[in-house]
């Protein structure tokens, strides 16, 4: 038997990621000696141009660097969490949409300590303005090489996908949607005699699990994804143990489709993996339990302050163009199906609901002007920090629903009920992926979105979806 072609220099995704953080990472430490360079050069020509000699102002200058300035590299890496998922890290557009709002962020931050800080001298804005400028220059030219890199053919992961029913027909049209693509796909493997040669979404039937040997080989295969539902043959099974122990990549279906979507394929689960993931592997440590409900606290009294400051100027908006009432509340089911209610600003017309329960749609006739504006930067969300303060809400988390949408959808959705496994958030993985719903249909690919969270969900993952949710009230791209 031939040796097995084994890749090199094509990275996983968790590798791309360090690739990406270590590269960010030297670019802002690059600014930071940048700006702090610049600083220097700025007060010698202030002492200059204020009448001191060159050769004396060269002696007496002293920029004093506060220890914070040398932590500016960390923060410039969390301003940039936006851009850590793969398909925008490889897409230009997404990361200079991202790259542009780091800094945007990062002014505003730095302005609010700028009003609060007792020595204003202890925050130099001449270096804060240099670091963010030569940070936005440095990781966009760091990332265009990368770019560069990453959609390269010859970098890319060769993928061979056995099955190609329903499964691999999914995950195929998955990756059709993504451009620039995350790996290249070169076919399938399928053992039923009718499939032979045949193409599906534009990838042909190479041949059946006897010559898979000689189709790595040929094809150069890195990756082989399993997508068979149901009963695998015995001799399929062994030929895959054996690819994999001569160094291929083996993996199922459903967790590439995550890969791929950051989504979980319910259409496509088995009981026992749902039974793993959703039952086994949901179970979080105490330090994460105890880190997440800290951050609800602070992240709570924050928006409560932001809330009440802003609550004369957006009630005078809605009461000048509808009226009353101001808020509107509503029952929600919580973790573990616990019912409370929920206050939001009102932002449809007074009984928008006259006909009957339904969710929002786009250009939805029922909602007002300031409505739609609220909505777009998410402020008519505020009077729910109330909510999170008092443990019903968590910053991060799926949407809260109502009870008769949750009795209905549980019907018509699988695994619906799981959303309740974890408490109802501010924000989450599927409301900065996905928006808001419509449909059933809509509804189904945004519980897909929430049951990833549900199952990867980690303390920087929640703080990276609360930087997205600033990164999207800033863009106005709610609904």
């Amino acid at each position: 038997m031939a040796d097995i072609y084994r890749p090199s220099l094509r990275l996983r995704p968790s590798e791309q990621r360090t690739v990406l953080l270590i590269g960010d990472f030297i670019a802002s430490a690059a600014a930071t000696a940048g700006a702090i360079f610049f600083w220097y050069q700025y007060s010698l020509y202030r002492l200059v141009e204020s009448g001191v000699r060159r050769n004396v102002a060269e002696r007496i200058i002293q920029v004093e660097v506060p220890v914070w300035f040398y932590l500016l590299p960390l923060v410039w890496l969390l301003l940039m969490v936006d851009s850590y998922e793969i398909h925008t890290a490889s897409n230009f557009r997404k990361t200079l949409r991202a790259i542009a709002v780091a800094p945007i962020v990062g002014l505003l931050g730095y302005s609010l300590l700028f009003t609060i800080n007792i020595d204003p001298n202890s925050l130099p804005r001449i270096a804060i303005g240099a670091f963010l400028v030569l940070a936005s220059f440095l990781t966009l030219g760091w990332r265009a090489i990368y770019i560069r890199l990453y959609t390269s053919s010859g970098m890319m992961r060769r993928v061979l996908v056995i099955g190609a029913g329903k499964a691999g027909r999914t995950l195929v049209e998955a990756y059709r949607k993504l451009n620039p693509p995350p790996f290249l796909i070169i076919g399938f493997i399928d053992d039923d005699p009718a499939k032979k040669s045949k193409s599906y979404h534009g990838f042909a039937v190479l041949g059946d699990s006897s010559h898979l040997f000689d189709l790595i080989e040929d094809y150069r295969i890195s990756d082989v994804v399993v997508a068979i539902t149901g009963e695998i043959k015995g001799e399929t099974f062994q030929t895959v143990l054996d690819i994999q122990e001569r160094g291929i990549e083996v993996t199922r279906m459903p967790i590439m489709y995550e890969e791929l979507t950051q989504r979980v394929p319910i259409e496509h689960l088995e009981t026992d993996w749902v039974i793993r993931s959703f039952v086994d592997q949901v179970r979080v440590s105490g330090l994460y339990e105890f880190l997440k409900r800290s951050m609800d606290i602070l992240g709570g009294f924050l928006g409560t302050i932001i809330f009440v400051v802003t609550f004369p100027f957006l009630s005078l908006a809605i009461i000048l163009e509808t009226g009353f009432p101001i808020f509107y509340s509503q029952p929600r089911l919580g973790k573990g199906a616990r019912p409370f209610n929920i206050l939001k600003y009102r932002t449809m017309t007074q009984n928008a609901e006259a006909e009957g329960i339904k969710n929002a749609e786009e250009n939805d006739p029922r909602i007002t002007k300031i409505g739609n504006f609220l909505r777009k930067t998410r402020l008519d969300e505020m009077p729910q920090f109330w909510d999170v303060l008092r443990g019903e809400m968590s910053l991060v988390g799926p949407r809260a629903e109502r009870p008769e949408l949750v009795a209905e959808y549980q019907k018509r959705i699988p695994y619906y009920r799981a959303r309740l496994l974890v408490k109802p958030g501010l924000t989450g993985w599927a409301q900065i992926n996905y928006g808001y719903v419509a449909t059933v249909k809509e509804t189904f690919v945004k519980l897909e979105y929430d049951l990833y969270y549900i199952k990867h969900r980690t303390l920087t993952m929640d703080f990276s979806i609360v930087l997205r949710t600033i990164g999207t009230v800033l863009r106005r791209t709610g609904r």
